[in-house]
């Protein structure tokens, strides 16, 4: 009886199917992924065939965690997808960000575009992210549209999550000042979010470009917001945090770019200020650079690289366990 890998006409549609199934950087299925391919990952998903590199109880457990979404709407939904119109990339794809290869097992499978994809492509040491807090100050928002403003004038391209606040402001600098930008949405490229910030996104869809890992349709989340951090962090040569308070997800993007050895920076403000609670923790940390001038971050960028720190999502494929008890043991 065909099964729905049968159904599915090459490795682009396997990707997108596998976004509708698994959820943004899913290890277990990564590393499937990385030694079966996708049409293979699916089929493996829907048998009881041996799954590379797991067990029997590691692999039911694993089909277990996707069972729910692997019914007879998948297909109807890939339609609706196509209909939809959208971009999508794959790492076979030349203008596939070749940065984001580095978080290995947690890669994402496909990416969903609107706008102009060619401001991906290997070119991840000409693109900044620049994120912080939603609930920001003036001075926040003041800095992050100037370092915008400036960062474009130097020819590379902005990253944000399309947020309130310091992402908000870091998207209209750029987009003032007719530069590139890049806002990495936590849901389907049909669910503008924040809402609030629809008109901001349409701009950026028509100057500059959206993208997400998730399928039309699908909505925002918790899991998602943070799995986005890895992604705005793997997709450009440098962060900057310019607000955020000591446990915000902005920190967590910070952390990752410093992980994967990118360039972080973070802006000081007052000490009185609890908006400017995390960039501080940063430089005391020694995990970013003071940064009060734009300039040392384009700098820092144009400069050869440095030599990489050990891969984190190599070290954690050493170590399964570091996922949680969520995912299987290998």
């Amino acid at each position: 009886m065909a099964g729905l890998a049968d159904e599915l006409q090459d490795e682009r549609e396997a990707r997108m199917v596998l976004s509708m199934i698994a959820e943004p950087g899913d290890a277990v299925t990564g590393r499937v992924l990385a030694l079966a391919g996708a049409v293979g990952t699916v089929r493996l998903l829907e048998s009881q065939d041996t799954v590379p590199l797991l067990g029997r109880a590691d692999a039911m457990i694993w089909r277990d965690q996707h069972a729910r979404r692997m019914g007879d709407g998948l297909l109807e939904a890939l339609d609706h997808a196509r209909q939809a119109g959208y971009g999508t990339l794959i790492p076979t794809d030349p203008d596939w960000p070749a940065g984001v290869n580095d978080l290995t097992d947690r890669a994402p499978y496909v990416l969903w575009t609107l706008g102009n994809e060619t401001l991906l492509g290997p070119r991840t040491r000409e693109t900044v992210t620049v994120t912080g807090t939603r609930a920001t100050t003036s001075y926040g928002e003041r800095v992050a549209s100037d370092f915008a403003g400036q960062f474009a004038a130097a020819g590379k391209v902005v990253v944000g999550g399309g947020a309130f606040g310091i992402e908000g402001a870091a998207h209209r600098g750029v987009l003032a000042h007719g530069g590139d930008t890049i806002a990495v949405l936590p849901g389907g490229l049909d669910r503008p979010y924040p809402r609030a910030h629809a008109d901001l996104l349409d701009r950026i869809g028509d100057r500059g470009l959206l993208v997400t890992e998730l399928p039309p349709q699908a909505t925002p989340t918790r899991t998602r917001f943070l799995a986005r951090s890895r992604l705005m962090a793997a997709m450009a040569g440098a962060t900057v945090l310019v607000e955020s308070g000591p446990r915000s997800g902005a920190l967590g993007t910070a952390s990752h770019a410093h992980a994967l050895g990118r360039v972080v920076g973070a802006v000081p403000g007052p000490v009185t200020s609890a908006a400017s609670a995390g960039p501080h923790q940063l430089i005391a940390a020694g995990t970013a650079m003071l940064t009060s001038d734009a300039r040392q971050i384009a700098d820092a960028l144009d400069a050869p690289p440095p030599p990489a720190p050990p891969n984190p999502f190599h070290a954690q494929h050493r170590s399964p366990q570091a996922h949680g008890p969520a995912a299987p043991s290998l």
